[in-house]
């Protein structure tokens, strides 16, 4: 746990109002004794009005102020959801961090903003398709994207035919449900993008890139703009004739 993390938890834990020894929070922290000693000296010395000492035990003056996160229901409400959605469609590192992100936001709310998480009746069921192998999959495609790293797999498209693909990552998509890969493939020298969940051998390679104009995020997106106009131009005009 980082050290901003554990002063956190720290005071989210003083700040319930009961006494709370050193040896408790050690337990709760998974850290020393001393650890804990002296990150409550360091609060103190910050200005955190944490009343009590070694031996006895600590707790949060009850006048304590925090910042307050304070949110509309609105904001509130579209803050949990897209934790829940994160939980059930996201990566490993990704389903953690929304637990988390969550626990935080409740620390510090004030009880009647803490009182309406209870009532956000808006699930994301559906990540049961969401084995752990796909979750670990999805951390290892974002890290190469993030990273730059070129990888390499074994990929089966919906008529079944197969082939071994070294691509270079450019960014996720969630569409429905599924996940894609938009990439430049080396093997067809243009864009591609990939189900991941019919990616199979992933492997990250040692092989760095570094994205080269007609080759980038930004040209494929614009590919992807362009034919969304055609597209609807399309229909439109099909509609002119009909009417016609």
């Amino acid at each position: 746990m980082r050290r901003a993390d554990r002063l956190f938890q720290i005071v989210r834990t003083l700040r319930g109002g009961r006494l709370q020894t050193a040896q408790a929070l050690a337990q709760r922290l998974e850290v020393s004794v001393r650890t804990v000693y002296r990150d409550v000296r360091d609060l103190q010395a910050s200005g955190m009005p944490i009343e009590g000492e070694a031996g006895v035990g600590y707790t949060l003056r009850r006048d304590l102020d925090l910042p307050p996160l304070m949110f509309t229901r609105s904001e509130l409400t579209a803050l949990v959801l897209g934790a829940r959605l994160v939980q059930a469609w996201g990566g490993a590192e990704s389903t953690v961090a929304a637990g988390q992100a969550l626990q935080r936001i409740e620390g510090v709310l004030p009880p009647d903003l803490r009182e309406r998480l209870d009532s956000i009746l808006m699930y994301a069921p559906g990540g049961f398709h969401m084995r752990p192998h796909l979750r670990e999959r999805l951390d290892l495609l974002h890290e190469a994207c993030v990273s730059r790293r070129v990888i390499a797999f074994a990929y089966t498209r919906e008529d079944g035919a197969q082939s071994q693909r070294d691509v270079r990552p450019l960014a996720l998509y969630f569409w429905s449900g599924v996940w894609t890969l938009a990439s430049w493939c080396e093997l067809r020298q243009d864009f591609r993008v990939f189900r991941m969940d019919r990616i199979e051998g992933l492997r990250v390679l040692d092989r760095e890139f570094t994205p080269k104009r007609g080759q980038r995020l930004e040209d494929f997106l614009r590919i992807v703009e362009r034919q969304r106009v055609e597209a609807m131009d399309c229909v439109d005009k099909n509609g002119e004739r009909q009417s016609a």
